[in-house]
C-alpha cells in the first residue's frame, strides 16, 4: 500500500495528520521551504515533532525546496547538518547544489527531488536516478497513464499529488510573484497572482473576452479514484498553509479510502473544510475548460440554501442543508461574497434559535436579493467531531516480570521488535498476608491511557511477593521511558565533509550575442545580421518538452529530461528555467556536459558576481555564463489554455490576446501542443548595465512577440552597445531598464 504523506504547517497540525492515519508528514522551517507564510517550525519546535512522529512509526520529511542563493549556501548546508543530527528521514529539494551535498554527506537520508524540478518523462527519471535520488516528486500535470509508464521503466520510488490546491503554472514553477512583486514563489513567497482577477482581452478585436480568475485552479480531489493509484510510493496531500481541521479531515478520509473502508457519503465531507470546487485534474485528464474556477479564488464552500424573502424579522432563508448557530456562511450576492458567522439565528416568531434544517432568518445591515445562493464555508458541528489529538493506533508490549524475596525485580518488555530490560532500584519482600498477583500487577501496568502502548501480554513468574502500588507505577513510567528511548533512533555525529571540484573552467572571451526566437521572421531578422547563436525550433529543448527527437545542432535545453536524453550531444546549453543562482549548480551542470549555464531571471547583479566569485575560488577558473538581458520574461508556462475556456480554439493562431490587471498587462503566448506561456507587459531591457557584469560569456536577446523590423531593431543596439558604437534607436517606454537586476527577489 502506498504511503499517505500528509502537510504540516504547525505541530497542532502534524498531530492531527497523525492521529488520522497519516503514514508520512512534510513539513517546513523557517527558511528554505517553499511555504515562507506558514506556521513553520524551530529547530526546537522540529525535534518535538520529530519524535511525536517517529514514536508512532510516521516518517518526516522536511521541505528544503527553494533555490539557494551563493551566500545562503553555507547557512543552507548547516541546516541539513541539524537536520541528519536530528534524525529528519528525508529532505525535499529543489536546488541540485543542496541535492548533491545531501547524498554525497548523508547517504542515511532520504532526498527527495521536489515536484519544482519539473520532472515530467522517463529521462527525468532517469536523469536523477543515476544521482541515486531516493524519490522523485513528480509533476502535477502528468495523465495516470504516463505516470505507470514511468514506473515501469524506470521502477523509481514515485510521488503523486493526490489532493489540494494546484498551481496553474507548470509544476508550481513560477516566475509571475518574483518578477512582478518581488516575491518569489520559488523562495517560498508566493503572493498568489494566480488567484487574482484578470480581464482577458482579444488584442486584435479589442474585445474583452471574461473579466474573472481565469487563472484560479480548482483543487485536486482524486478520493474516488483512489485505488488506481496504489502502484505509486507515496500520496501527496497538499496544505501547509491550512488549519489542523482541514489536515484531520483529508488525511482522515483518504487514510479510509485506501483502507477500503470509506463510504460513499462520507466523500461530500470534504466540502466541509476549505475547498476552490473540486477537479480530478490533469492526473484523471479533466477538460481544461472545466479544470479552473474563473467565479471566485477563495473557499467556495458548499450550497445549503436561498434567499427567499425579507420580513420584519430579517432574511429567510430556505435550507437544504442544516444551519447551526456559529457556523460560518457565504451569501452570492451579484456576483459579491458577503461571508459573516452566524451568531444568531431566529425562527418565524422571532425566538433565538441554535439550529434549523428546513427555514430559518437572519438579520444582517448588508443588503440582499431574493435568490441569493447561501453556502456554507465552516460547520462548526462537524468541526469539534473532526479527531485533532486521539491516537490513531497503539501499540502492544508484551512483558516477562521475574524475581524473588530479597532480590531486585527485572522487566524484560519487548515492543516494535526492540526489547529493552530493566532491573528495580528496590529488593522484593515476602509477602504475608496478601501477595502482588499477576491479574493485579497487569491491572496497574495496563494503566497506559495516555501513552501510545498496550499490554498485549504479561508472563508473570513471581511467588508470594508484595510489590506496592508506588512501586509498580514507577516501574511502568521506566518502563515507558526506555521503550521510547530505544525506538527513536537519532545520529550522533557529522560524518567528515570533503567537497572536490574538477577543473571545469573556461578562458575569459569578449562577450557574445545569441538570439532566442519564436517565430520565423525574428528568425530571419538574427540571420540578417550575422548573429552566431540562434534558438529556434529544433535548436530549442523547453522545460517539459518530452517529444524528443535526433537533433545534430547545438541544443538550449530547459530541462533535466533533456539533459538525460542529450547528454552524449556534442554540446548544449542549459535554459533559465532550471534555475541556476548559485556557483555550486553551475559547476554540476558543467560536469554533466553543459557547454553554456544560462542564469535564472530571479537574480540580481551582485548575486552575479558573488556566483562568479565563488566559482574561480572554488573550481579554479571562470564559469561559461549567459545571461538574458532583453525580451518579455516568460511568468509561467502551463498546459492550461485560457483561451479555450473562452472558445478560443483555433482563432487564436490569427490573434493576439492579453490578460490585465490594474497594474499591466501580460501577453499570451500559445505554442503548436496548446500550452500557454504568459509573459510579462514590462520588457527586461540591460542594455545599459552590460559593462557592469564581467566574465558573462554571452548576452542574450528573448524575442517573442516582436515584428521582423523590431527585432531588427533590438538587435542592432546590443550589437552597437557591444561593439562601442553609437546607436539611434529608442527602446520603448514600457522597457524596464533595471528589471529583476538591480533588486533583491526574496
Amino acid at each position: 500500500m502506498p504511503e499517505l504523506l500528509a502537510p504540516a504547517g504547525s505541530l497542532n497540525a502534524l498531530i492531527a495528520a497523525i492521529s488520522n492515519g497519516a503514514d508520512a508528514v512534510y513539513l517546513g522551517l523557517n527558511k528554505f521551504g517553499a511555504r515562507a507564510y506558514a506556521e513553520n517550525f524551530t529547530l526546537e519546535e522540529l525535534k518535538t515533532a520529530i519524535e511525536y512522529a517517529h514514536l508512532r512509526n510516521v516518517k518526516l520529511y522536511v521541505t528544503m525546496n527553494t533555490i539557494v542563493y551563493d551566500d545562503e549556501l553555507p547557512e543552507a548546508y548547516q541546516q541539513i547538518d541539524s537536520l541528519y543530527l536530528l534524525g529528519v528521514d528525508g529532505l525535499i529539494l529543489q536546488d541540485l547544489a543542496l541535492f548533491t551535498y545531501v547524498k554525497d554527506t548523508y547517504p542515511s537520508m532520504e532526498a527527495h527531488c521536489s515536484t519544482q524540478m519539473g520532472i515530467d518523462d522517463v529521462n527525468g527519471v532517469l536523469f536523477f536516478k543515476k544521482l541515486k535520488a531516493d524519490r522523485i516528486v513528480l509533476a502535477r500535470e502528468l495523465p495516470l497513464e504516463q505516470i505507470k509508464k514511468i514506473k515501469q521503466q524506470t521502477n523509481m520510488p514515485l510521488e503523486i499529488f493526490i489532493h489540494g490546491a494546484l498551481c496553474v503554472s507548470y509544476s508550481g514553477n513560477c516566475l509571475m510573484s518574483g518578477l512582478i512583486g518581488y516575491r518569489s514563489g520559488n523562495r517560498g513567497r508566493c503572493v498568489g497572482s494566480c488567484r487574482k482577477k484578470y480581464a482577458l482581452i482579444n488584442t486584435t478585436t479589442q474585445e474583452c473576452l471574461s473579466d474573472s480568475y481565469i487563472l484560479s485552479m480548482k483543487d485536486l480531489k482524486t478520493i474516488e479514484h483512489i485505488s488506481e493509484l496504489s502502484f505509486a510510493d507515496s500520496l501527496k496531500i497538499e496544505g501547509r498553509m491550512k488549519e489542523p481541521e482541514y489536515v484531520a479531515n483529508v488525511v482522515h478520509l483518504y487514510r479510509k479510502a485506501l483502507d477500503k473502508t470509506l463510504n460513499p457519503n462520507e466523500i461530500d465531507n470534504l466540502y466541509k473544510t476549505f475547498h476552490r470546487t473540486y477537479t480530478k485534474g490533469y492526473l484523471f485528464q479533466e477538460d481544461k475548460k472545466t479544470i479552473t474556477n474563473d467565479l471566485k479564488p477563495n473557499n467556495f464552500g458548499y450550497k445549503i440554501g436561498t434567499i427567499t424573502k425579507k420580513t420584519k424579522i430579517g432574511y429567510e432563508i430556505r435550507l437544504i442543508q442544516p444551519l447551526n448557530q456559529f457556523d460560518v456562511i457565504r451569501i452570492d450576492h451579484n456576483n459579491k461574497d458577503i461571508n459573516l458567522t452566524i451568531t444568531k439565528l431566529y425562527d418565524e416568531k422571532d425566538n433565538l434559535i441554535s439550529t434549523s434544517s428546513t427555514f430559518c432568518y437572519i438579520k444582517i445591515k448588508e443588503s440582499l436579493s431574493i435568490g441569493d445562493t447561501v453556502y456554507k464555508t465552516k460547520d462548526i458541528s462537524y468541526y469539534k467531531s473532526l479527531n485533532l489529538t486521539k491516537e490513531y493506533k497503539k501499540f502492544p508490549i508484551r512483558l516477562t516480570i521475574s524475581g524473588q524475596p530479597n532480590s531486585p525485580l527485572y522487566i524484560i518488555a519487548e515492543c516494535e521488535n526492540k526489547t529493552i530490560e530493566i532491573e528495580s532500584d528496590f529488593l522484593l519482600q515476602q509477602a504475608t498476608t496478601s501477595p502482588t498477583t499477576k491479574t493485579l500487577f497487569y491491572q496497574q501496568f495496563n494503566r497506559l491511557t495516555n501513552t501510545i502502548y498496550y499490554m498485549d501480554s504479561l508472563e508473570y513468574y513471581i511467588k508470594d511477593c508484595f510489590i506496592p502500588v508506588a512501586k509498580i507505577n514507577e516501574l511502568r513510567r521506566k518502563t515507558i521511558e526506555k521503550i521510547n528511548l530505544i525506538r527513536l533512533s537519532t545520529r550522533h555525529a557529522l560524518p567528515i565533509k570533503k567537497e572536490t571540484f574538477l577543473p571545469l573552467f573556461f578562458p575569459q572571451e569578449t562577450p557574445e550575442l545569441a538570439v532566442y526566437c519564436t517565430t520565423k521572421e525574428q528568425y530571419e531578422a538574427a540571420l540578417s545580421l550575422n548573429i552566431k547563436t540562434i534558438y529556434y525550433k529544433d535548436s530549442i529543448v523547453r522545460r517539459n518538452q518530452t517529444d524528443y527527437k535526433q537533433r545534430s545542432n547545438e541544443l538550449l535545453i530547459g530541462g533535466y529530461g533533456g539533459i538525460y536524453y542529450y547528454k552524449n550531444t556534442n554540446s548544449f546549453i542549459t535554459d533559465y528555467s532550471l534555475n541556476v543562482v548559485n556557483y555550486k549548480t553551475v559547476y554540476l551542470l558543467h560536469k554533466m556536459g553543459a557547454k553554456r549555464v544560462t542564469l535564472s531571471y530571479e537574480i540580481n547583479e551582485k548575486q552575479i558576481k558573488t556566483l562568479i566569485q565563488n566559482y574561480v575560488s572554488h573550481v579554479g577558473g571562470y564559469p561559461n555564463l549567459e545571461l538574458i538581458v532583453y525580451g518579455h520574461a516568460p511568468m509561467m508556462f502551463t498546459k492550461y489554455c485560457p483561451l479555450k475556456t473562452k472558445n478560443q480554439c483555433g482563432i487564436c493562431r490569427t490573434n493576439s490576446y492579453i490578460l490585465k490587471d490594474d497594474y499591466g498587462s501580460f501577453p499570451i503566448l500559445n505554442h503548436d501542443d496548446c500550452t500557454t506561456t504568459i509573459l510579462n507587459g514590462k520588457i527586461l531591457n540591460l542594455i545599459d548595465h552590460l559593462d557592469s557584469i564581467s566574465s558573462i560569456h554571452t548576452y542574450r536577446i528573448q524575442l517573442t512577440i516582436e515584428s521582423k523590423e523590431e527585432s531588427k531593431e533590438i538587435i542592432q543596439a546590443f550589437q552597437n552597445k557591444l561593439n562601442h558604437a553609437p546607436t539611434s534607436f529608442s527602446f520603448r517606454k514600457d522597457t524596464d531598464t533595471r528589471g529583476h537586476f538591480n533588486k533583491e527577489i526574496l
